[in-house]
């Protein structure tokens, strides 16, 4: 009789371990349903093995880019709302952020300002002097306003994710170094050149005092956009001459390993990237090229791996406009840029700023005043439902772990999709967006040889593991 019941058991122990194994995992944000990223019970195989017409199939035998992470820009004005949050929730948000587990979302990358960016409370650099005075070996370098909101933050962030990769992005060089002596346009005087380019080895530098590595820097935020407050004019030509003459050899001789990155502007001058990649001297020091998609097409970034496939390309920045409106938003961003940007070869998706009030605060003179955070903090509150940024990078950087790699998987009219393989479970994700406005989709999803069938609402996305 005992041994019976332990056969028994053991046949319901290897069912259980079959059948988890076989399941579907399913997280959803339908917005019109109210459901906000949420785990939905988990979808098991079709066992008639019937494939309909309009199905997704995985193809882990195509394999692309390895993926580095999905995230935000922590802006210094995002920085400086966690910091005023009360202990307790500045904990509990910050693990909500970049922790894996339970509901928490797990960003795993972050692009941050070189000094000030349009969304802090007022423009600064590392070396702002005196009218007429210049500072060419960085003796009064210093990270200043950084280290009141900045730093601290990215502290206890590297607490919880210690492995979160950071880019740095300047919006422009100090004052003196520009032909206008002005933060807004402008452009970087040749005679500066060496100067500046020591000015971010210190940056990377110091922040690794600070226990902070600075995994790959922009070398301009949109370059082709002298009219944001900071900003810069830095055209294709100029950026290769920088690179070749200063940064690049300059990082050689500090033996500086962070990553250099072209570019940081929207798809529709890809021709400024290949201008520097058409440069022998200079692109031997550059790793890639970064993109927005505030014009152009997303398929533009496909253009620049089809010429230079040893260049890496990274998505860097895209806003929600306020007040935001999370199904239109949603869809728009994931079919533009988890989908889109990764089907084209982009190795990150950043949205742009972490948080912001509602009063869309703080910025600069002249910076963005429509700016929406992925949150809205207000003193010691954090509203909720979270805002659309949120939700967009939520459905890819939790379960698309750095590392993996985008695998295969077919076009299906009205559901806009794109698969990855994690390489530390060897487990397949597929991100679906379902872009009609109002219908249902009812479709299947092939994963091995496995059929699963499963549907999304009109504007809903949906991730599924198996």
């Amino acid at each position: 009789m005992k041994r019976q019941i332990l056969s028994t058991l053991q046949f319901i122990l290897i069912i259980s371990i079959f059948s988890n194994t076989e399941q579907l995992e399913f997280w959803l944000t339908d917005p019109d349903a109210k459901v906000f990223f949420q785990q939905q019970p988990s979808i098991l195989p079709n066992t008639n093995y019937n494939a309909a017409d309009n199905i997704i199939t995985i193809n882990a035998n195509e394999k692309y880019q390895t993926i580095d992470g999905f995230g935000y820009t922590l802006t210094g004005g995002s920085a400086l709302h966690l910091h005023n949050l009360d202990n307790t929730l500045r904990a509990q948000i910050l693990q909500e952020l970049f922790n894996t587990d339970k509901n928490n979302i797990g960003v795993s990358y972050l692009r941050i300002s070189i000094g000030a960016s349009d969304l802090d409370e007022k423009v600064f650099s590392y070396n702002d002097l005196l009218p007429g005075e210049t500072d060419v070996n960085m003796t009064r370098f210093d990270l200043g306003y950084d280290r009141l909101y900045l730093i601290p933050i990215l502290k206890e962030i590297l607490a919880i994710n210690p492995n979160i990769k950071l880019m740095g992005s300047p919006w422009s060089p100090p004052i003196w170094m520009k032909s206008n002596k002005n933060s807004i346009g402008g452009t970087l005087l040749a005679e500066y050149y060496d100067a500046y380019a020591l000015y971010l080895v210190r940056y990377i530098e110091e922040m690794k005092k600070e226990g902070i590595t600075i995994d790959a820097i922009t070398i301009q935020n949109e370059p082709l956009h002298p009219g944001n407050n900071p900003s810069l004019l830095m055209i294709a030509t100029v950026q290769a001459q920088f690179i070749k003459q200063s940064l690049g050899p300059i990082f050689r001789k500090h033996s500086i390993n962070t990553k250099i990155i072209v570019y940081d502007h929207n798809a529709d001058h890809p021709d400024y990237p290949v201008t520097i990649f058409k440069d022998h001297d200079a692109k031997q020091y550059v790793d890639g090229s970064a993109f927005h998609l505030y014009a152009g097409s997303i398929d533009a970034l496909s253009t620049v791996h089809e010429q230079f496939p040893d260049k890496n390309l990274y998505f860097t920045e895209q806003w929600v406009g306020a007040p935001g409106n999370l199904k239109g938003d949603l869809v728009w961003h994931v079919k533009n840029l988890i989908v889109g940007a990764t089907r084209n070869w982009a190795r990150t998706v950043l949205e742009w700023n972490v948080a912001a009030n509602s009063k869309l605060e703080p910025h600069t003179p002249g910076g963005c005043t429509q700016c929406l955070g992925a949150l809205t903090i207000d003193g010691n509150q954090i509203l909720s439902p979270r805002n659309p940024a949120y939700y967009i990078i939520a459905h890819a950087a939790k379960f698309v772990r750095p590392n993996s790699i985008r695998i295969g998987s077919n076009i299906v009219s009205g559901l806009p999709n794109v698969a990855f393989q994690r390489d530390n479970d060897m487990k397949k994700v597929l991100i679906v967006v379902n872009e009609n406005n109002s219908g249902k989709q009812t479709f299947q999803i092939q994963c091995d040889d496995k059929i699963y069938n499963t549907s999304l609402n009109g504007g809903s996305v949906g991730t599924y593991i198996c």
